[in-house]
Protein backbone atom coordinates (compact mmCIF):
# COMPACT_ATOMS: atom_id res chain seq x y z
CA UNK A 1 0.00 0.00 0.00
CA UNK A 2 1.21 3.50 -0.50
CA UNK A 3 1.50 6.06 1.83
CA UNK A 4 -1.12 8.37 1.28
CA UNK A 5 -3.69 5.13 1.60
CA UNK A 6 -2.34 4.43 5.06
CA UNK A 7 -2.84 8.63 6.11
CA UNK A 8 -6.27 8.00 5.84
CA UNK A 9 -6.64 4.39 7.62
CA UNK A 10 -9.31 3.87 10.07
CA UNK A 11 -9.03 0.89 10.84
CA UNK A 12 -7.28 -0.04 14.41
CA UNK A 13 -3.47 1.77 15.13
CA UNK A 14 -0.54 -0.01 15.67
CA UNK A 15 0.69 -0.15 19.40
CA UNK A 16 2.82 3.03 20.20
CA UNK A 17 5.74 3.28 22.51
CA UNK A 18 5.29 5.78 24.96
CA UNK A 19 8.09 7.95 26.33
CA UNK A 20 9.68 5.74 28.82
CA UNK A 21 9.27 2.83 26.46
CA UNK A 22 6.08 1.23 27.87
CA UNK A 23 3.63 -0.09 24.86
CA UNK A 24 0.75 2.24 24.98
CA UNK A 25 -3.03 -0.09 25.76
CA UNK A 26 -6.10 0.62 23.78
CA UNK A 27 -7.94 3.04 26.15
CA UNK A 28 -11.34 4.40 26.42
CA UNK A 29 -11.08 8.12 26.94
CA UNK A 30 -14.43 9.89 28.79
CA UNK A 31 -17.19 11.38 26.03
CA UNK A 32 -15.84 14.60 24.68
CA UNK A 33 -18.53 16.20 21.95
CA UNK A 34 -18.07 19.77 21.27
CA UNK A 35 -21.91 19.16 19.57
CA UNK A 36 -23.68 17.72 21.83
CA UNK A 37 -26.73 19.43 23.29
CA UNK A 38 -27.28 19.69 27.18
CA UNK A 39 -29.72 20.13 28.97
CA UNK A 40 -29.00 23.42 31.32
CA UNK A 41 -30.74 24.65 34.45
CA UNK A 42 -33.94 26.00 33.95
CA UNK A 43 -33.34 28.88 35.96
CA UNK A 44 -30.29 31.29 36.38
CA UNK A 45 -30.47 30.77 40.01
CA UNK A 46 -29.57 27.23 40.11
CA UNK A 47 -26.27 28.34 38.37
CA UNK A 48 -24.87 30.06 41.56
CA UNK A 49 -24.53 29.09 45.39
CA UNK A 50 -26.58 30.64 47.89
CA UNK A 51 -23.98 32.53 49.42
CA UNK A 52 -22.04 33.88 46.17
CA UNK A 53 -21.49 38.18 46.02
CA UNK A 54 -23.77 38.16 42.93
CA UNK A 55 -27.19 36.98 44.38
CA UNK A 56 -25.70 39.51 47.94
CA UNK A 57 -25.21 42.53 45.17
CA UNK A 58 -29.00 41.83 43.86
CA UNK A 59 -30.59 41.32 47.52
CA UNK A 60 -28.80 45.15 48.18
CA UNK A 61 -29.77 46.71 45.00
CA UNK A 62 -33.99 44.91 44.92
CA UNK A 63 -34.09 44.79 48.61
CA UNK A 64 -32.13 47.96 50.39
CA UNK A 65 -30.98 51.00 47.76
CA UNK A 66 -33.19 53.68 47.14
CA UNK A 67 -33.33 54.26 43.16
CA UNK A 68 -36.35 56.51 43.13
CA UNK A 69 -33.41 59.25 41.96
CA UNK A 70 -32.56 56.94 38.99
CA UNK A 71 -36.01 56.25 37.90
CA UNK A 72 -37.30 59.40 38.29
CA UNK A 73 -34.81 60.77 35.84
CA UNK A 74 -36.81 59.17 32.81
CA UNK A 75 -39.13 61.56 31.31
CA UNK A 76 -38.34 61.38 27.83
CA UNK A 77 -41.00 58.83 26.39
CA UNK A 78 -39.11 58.39 22.84
CA UNK A 79 -36.57 56.04 21.76
CA UNK A 80 -36.11 52.47 22.62
CA UNK A 81 -36.60 50.97 26.02
CA UNK A 82 -33.66 51.82 28.40
CA UNK A 83 -32.14 48.98 30.21
CA UNK A 84 -34.15 48.75 33.70
CA UNK A 85 -31.61 50.45 36.26
CA UNK A 86 -31.60 47.46 38.74
CA UNK A 87 -29.95 45.41 36.43
CA UNK A 88 -27.52 48.33 35.07
CA UNK A 89 -26.32 48.96 39.03
CA UNK A 90 -26.15 45.35 39.66
CA UNK A 91 -23.59 44.82 37.03
CA UNK A 92 -21.39 47.83 38.48
CA UNK A 93 -21.69 47.28 41.73
CA UNK A 94 -20.39 43.54 41.44
CA UNK A 95 -17.72 44.72 38.36
CA UNK A 96 -16.49 47.34 41.44
CA UNK A 97 -16.26 44.40 44.15
CA UNK A 98 -14.48 42.45 41.39
CA UNK A 99 -12.12 44.52 39.71
CA UNK A 100 -13.98 44.47 36.96
CA UNK A 101 -14.40 48.25 36.26
CA UNK A 102 -14.33 48.71 32.34
CA UNK A 103 -17.25 49.15 30.48
CA UNK A 104 -16.12 47.01 28.15
CA UNK A 105 -15.21 44.30 30.29
CA UNK A 106 -18.47 44.26 32.09
CA UNK A 107 -20.44 43.27 28.18
CA UNK A 108 -17.93 40.93 28.01
CA UNK A 109 -18.54 39.32 31.25
CA UNK A 110 -22.56 39.36 30.16
CA UNK A 111 -21.69 36.83 27.59
CA UNK A 112 -18.94 34.56 29.35
CA UNK A 113 -19.43 34.51 33.24
CA UNK A 114 -21.96 32.91 34.98
CA UNK A 115 -22.00 35.42 37.66
CA UNK A 116 -22.43 38.46 35.45
CA UNK A 117 -25.33 36.45 33.23
CA UNK A 118 -27.14 35.61 36.53
CA UNK A 119 -27.23 39.84 37.49
CA UNK A 120 -28.29 40.73 33.91
CA UNK A 121 -31.07 38.15 33.45
CA UNK A 122 -29.00 36.84 30.83
CA UNK A 123 -29.33 40.06 28.61
CA UNK A 124 -25.99 41.56 27.54
CA UNK A 125 -26.04 45.23 27.31
CA UNK A 126 -23.45 46.81 24.60
CA UNK A 127 -20.52 48.79 26.37
CA UNK A 128 -22.19 52.03 25.19
CA UNK A 129 -25.42 51.88 27.54
CA UNK A 130 -23.26 50.49 30.51
CA UNK A 131 -20.89 53.48 30.14
CA UNK A 132 -24.31 55.78 29.24
CA UNK A 133 -25.52 54.32 32.34
CA UNK A 134 -22.44 55.31 34.92
CA UNK A 135 -21.92 58.50 33.56
CA UNK A 136 -25.86 59.49 33.79
CA UNK A 137 -26.55 57.77 37.67
CA UNK A 138 -23.82 56.83 39.35
CA UNK A 139 -22.99 60.14 41.02
CA UNK A 140 -26.80 59.83 42.66
CA UNK A 141 -25.69 55.95 43.98
CA UNK A 142 -24.27 56.34 48.14
CA UNK A 143 -22.39 54.05 49.60
CA UNK A 144 -22.43 54.89 53.25
CA UNK A 145 -23.40 58.54 52.66
CA UNK A 146 -20.62 59.42 49.95
CA UNK A 147 -21.09 58.55 46.30
CA UNK A 148 -19.82 55.69 44.69
CA UNK A 149 -18.12 57.57 42.48
CA UNK A 150 -16.54 56.53 38.96
CA UNK A 151 -13.06 54.30 39.39
CA UNK A 152 -13.73 53.48 43.18
CA UNK A 153 -13.87 49.94 44.26
CA UNK A 154 -15.83 48.42 46.81
CA UNK A 155 -14.43 46.58 49.46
Amino acid sequence: SSVDERLFDAGKPDAVAARDGRTAVDKTFRAYDQNAVFLLPPSLLDWLPEEHLARVVSDLVDHTLDLSEIRASYVEERGAPPYDPRMMLKLLIYGYATGVCSSRKIEARCHDDVAFRFLAANARPDYRSIARFRKRHLPAVRCGGAPLGVGRRLR
